[in-house]
């Protein structure tokens, strides 16, 4: 079975929004205020020996979704096709259950239109074999976009290059998600590990 995720190499993520947030927000039509990714800073050491870098986190795909066993009308479901969680808007009925459930802040509430939101990985552009929007215009060329569970995509080859310095958020929250973050300068540090 497929397993879209986004696979982002922090070593190249210099922290600018540009790709994972403005392209984003541009390509989707997202409100002022709102953002289907947050990018969180890790800082660690002690003056003058401290650290610091940018974890960019949009939805895992997770292959266990927590967001999908809350939804109480099925309108947040993963697809059999590719793995990708989606939220059918037409059935949601904004009540929120699935972003109180997700342990990586991944679904936005619109207002205007009173249901939820969330990442696709592009999927309208994706139908046109074109790249997710915040791979194409990320300006560090950090972000990545593929099969996980294909060994012979571009990601899979990534990840399998950067065994040692592949990270998943949260392991422990159950959901097993499907994005990886690749660091080799730094040290891990999850920031949704309680």
């Amino acid at each position: 079975m497929k397993q879209f995720a986004i696979v982002i190499d922090l070593d190249r993520c210099i922290g600018c929004r540009a790709g994972c947030q403005v392209a984003c927000k541009m390509e989707n039509d997202i409100g002022l205020g709102k953002s289907r990714s947050v990018l969180h800073t890790i800082t660690y050491g002690k003056y003058p020996d401290q650290h610091m870098y940018y974890i960019p986190v949009m939805c895992q795909q997770c292959e266990d979704p927590a967001c999908v066993n809350v939804c109480p009308t099925g309108a947040c479901y993963k697809s059999d096709e590719d793995g990708v969680v989606y939220i059918d808007k037409e059935a949601c009925i904004g009540c929120q259950s699935c972003r109180k459930a997700c342990p990586y802040d991944a679904e936005n509430f619109n207002k205007e239109l009173r249901v939820m939101d969330k990442c696709i990985i592009c999927s309208h552009l994706r139908e046109k074999d074109e790249k997710p929007a915040c791979v194409s215009l990320c300006p560090g060329n950090a972000i990545y976009f593929g099969d996980v569970n294909d060994p012979e995509s571009e990601v899979s080859k990534l990840l399998a290059a950067n065994e040692g310095h592949v990270y998943s958020l949260n392991n422990d929250a159950g959901t097993n998600p499907s994005g990886r973050f690749i660091l080799r300068k730094d040290e891990w540090i999850d920031p949704f590990k309680k």
